[in-house]
């Protein structure tokens, strides 16, 4: 089977489609289809086809216009998914946009920990510096997109809290729980709203307190000023 090209004289050529077969010991051919209202492209592509030849494009001719890593994401981003971190965040009623935003920026803070504006940048389709923010849907972030997921995430923090509970705590289970404490420089969002937790330069001092179970699953967590906590203490002492 073959590509022929048959000539005309006052008119464009035929591209016709062609076999060969043998009729009494001798060679024939037959027309099988008539190629001339395809486009050349198309025709010299099935020509090189027919003749077994490779179609793939000499890298010559193509430019990398952009490329985007993938495998640490899809590394990061899977084993989220089968811990159920997706599942536990989109539980109940939860926007379907809100719950990528935080699993994106929980994922973000695996691979490649960075400011919010950051963060919104390694997102967004336009700026993007990995496949994370394609692969959860996500095309247009912007740092306040960011910071308002992180408020929706605080006003879940109960409804999360008790599922984990639910889920890894039994009666008599040992529960375990760690403080640790923090000092922060410059101004934080809930330093403003208190004030006794920073200083006058701007120094954030406060613990945070984590609550984990036997396997040191976490179940909840909160952030203590440290001279709340000191004050609390000074009393548990004296009594």
């Amino acid at each position: 089977m073959y590509v022929a090209r048959v000539p005309n004289r006052s008119s464009p050529p035929a591209y016709l489609l062609r076999e060969g077969y043998r009729e009494n010991g001798k060679v024939k051919t037959r027309t099988l289809a008539n190629l001339s209202h395809w486009p050349l492209a198309k025709i010299e592509r099935l020509r090189r086809v027919l003749r077994d030849e490779a179609l793939s494009v000499p890298e010559q001719e193509m430019t990398m216009l952009r490329r985007l890593p993938h495998g640490h994401v899809a590394a990061a981003l899977g084993s989220a998914r089968k811990t159920g971190l997706d599942r536990l965040l989109a539980g109940g009623q939860a926007p379907p946009h809100m719950v990528a935003l935080v699993l994106a920026m929980i994922i973000a803070r695996v691979i490649d920990p960075a400011s919010k504006l950051a963060t919104a940048r390694q997102l967004d389709a336009a700026t993007a510096t990995c496949s994370l923010g394609a692969l959860l849907g996500l095309t247009t972030v912007s740092e306040q997109d960011l910071y308002g997921a992180l408020d929706w995430l605080l006003s879940r923090q109960p409804h999360i809290e008790q599922r984990l509970a639910r889920k890894h705590l039994s009666q008599g289970t040992l529960v375990l729980y760690a403080l640790s404490h923090q000092v922060k420089y410059g101004m934080a969002s809930f330093a403003q709203l208190d004030h006794s937790c920073s200083s006058g330069s701007g120094e954030l001092d406060y613990f945070v307190g984590s609550e984990k179970g036997f396997f040191s699953w976490p179940i909840a967590t909160c952030a203590i000023c440290s001279r709340r906590f000191s004050i609390a203490r000074s009393m548990t002492e004296r009594s």
